[in-house]
């Protein structure tokens, strides 16, 4: 990681929580001169048990501190074409042409078909190819929304909410959140026109996530809760689909109640999803999985490890991680996480094999999120600071440096920049070698 995005993110994220350095200090167990030293880029970077510690101390992902790699090539106001075509989509130019009915080859189960395809691709990273559709998808939505027949109106104002729905997620993963909130408050208009009840609470629940990556912790927690309530409520939770989103809902809360210290409150959450998560087998299978949220009792097994190892019970993040079988429904996103928070509990116990062992076993399954993730990238650097390499930490080092070099080519002036190995094996400006604090 670079000094200067340590320093950077590290003061903004802390301002952003109205928090002194002596009260990150106290929050966070890290000593006050130390977050001076990181924030004043005298120390160019902290060992994985003290960036964990000053994530959970500021309420937000360990990821959100270390700083998400653009998902695709952008640079603020002058993005890429790709991106700025999906700005257009999302926020249509002013006294732009109205939106044309449909042609009669128009297909709304084909429209529905490549959105859900555009959410597979998303969970694979394939971010490049999805930034590609959407504008098209948006467009072709919209058009729908004012046909003249009622089914394909709808059909319409459903499609555009997901499409909306899956802009937002892009623009998170590109850190772009103020962008993604206007794509998922459109997103929410067209829900409420699509006479789905369930696609409302869905794109609560990407809200939520954005609050959350935003630090709005208070925020993301009661609209999650709301919207739970709501689906129960309105007596959806005994449908597969309506369980589900339910279900997605509930962990969402208890992941915000978890960053905001609430961990009594967050345990009772995922008690109760993982009790209901049981029954989601056991009713009619719902529509098409790929455009429902994500929740089984594998998912809620998967985020009870990431917040075990998050809150600094590596033991209990192994356990709940042994014997998981991950059923075909389970997303590549998913299964990085789970890998990577193994490796991060595996690197916590100083077992540098059984990390190294899970980040092989990661680059096998989901070579492209590795890359994608800092995180992957951190505990390669961790390990890489040990005296004593694991058989198949060079490799990796290799790998991730290969993603370094590409991300400082396209974002420095002055050419690749920090690698964590140079092709003689020798750690390179410091970033190899975090400082040990």
């Amino acid at each position: 990681m670079a000094n200067e995005d340590l320093a950077r993110d590290l003061r903004r994220l802390r301002r952003l929580a109205s928090l002194t350095q002596e009260e990150l200090a106290g929050r966070s167990g890290i000593s006050v001169d130390v977050i001076r030293q990181l924030e004043q880029r005298r120390k160019q970077s902290a060992r994985l048990p003290t960036l964990h510690a000053l994530a959970n101390g500021l309420g937000v992902e360990l990821t959100t501190l270390l700083g998400d790699p653009p998902a695709v090539a952008a640079d603020g106001e002058t993005d890429g074409p790709r991106f700025v075509a999906m700005r257009r989509a999302v926020m249509p130019v002013l006294w732009g042409p109205v939106p044309q009915p449909p042609g009669a080859e128009f297909a709304p189960d084909r429209l529905r078909e490549q959105i859900a395809d555009g959410w597979s691709q998303y969970h694979a990273a394939e971010f490049d190819t999805v930034l590609k559709a959407l504008p098209d998808l948006i467009t072709d939505a919209r058009s729908a929304t004012v046909a003249g027949d009622d089914a394909i109106r709808d059909a319409g104002f459903a499609a555009l909410g997901k499409a909306l729905q899956l802009s937002g997620h892009v623009a998170v993963r590109m850190g772009r959140t103020d962008l993604a909130l206007i794509a998922l408050e459109r997103a929410m208009g067209a829900a409420e026109q699509s006479r789905d009840p369930l696609l409302p609470p869905m794109i609560v629940n990407s809200v939520a996530w954005t609050y959350q990556r935003q630090g709005r912790l208070d925020d993301a927690l009661y609209i999650a809760l709301r919207a739970a309530d709501g689906v129960r409520l309105g007596g959806h939770t005994d449908t597969a689909d309506g369980l589900k989103v339910w279900g997605a809902l509930t962990m969402s809360a208890a992941t915000s109640a978890a960053r905001s210290n609430e961990y009594q409150r967050a345990a009772e959450l995922m008690a109760g999803a993982e009790k209901e998560a049981a029954r989601v087998a056991a009713l009619p299978a719902g529509s098409d999985s790929r455009m429902v949220s994500v929740f089984s009792p594998t998912s809620v097994r998967i985020e009870r490890v990431r917040l075990a190892v998050q809150y600094g019970h590596p033991e209990e993040a192994l356990e709940l991680a042994d014997g998981i079988r991950l059923s075909k429904d389970t997303p590549p996103s998913w299964r990085t996480w789970l890998l990577l928070d193994v490796a991060r509990a595996h690197t916590d116990l100083g077992d540098a094999a059984g990390a190294v062992k899970t980040l092989e076993s990661l680059r096998r399954a989901a070579p492209t999120w590795m890359r994608h993730h800092t995180l992957a990238v951190a505990i390669v650097r961790d390990l890489w600071a040990l005296p004593n390499h694991p058989v198949g930490l060079r490799a990796l080092a290799e790998f991730v440096s290969d993603r370094d070099q590409r991300d400082e080519a396209a974002h420095s002036d002055h050419g690749i920049g920090s690698t964590i190995v140079h092709s003689s094996g020798a750690p390179t400006n410091g970033c190899a070698s975090p400082t040990d604090v």
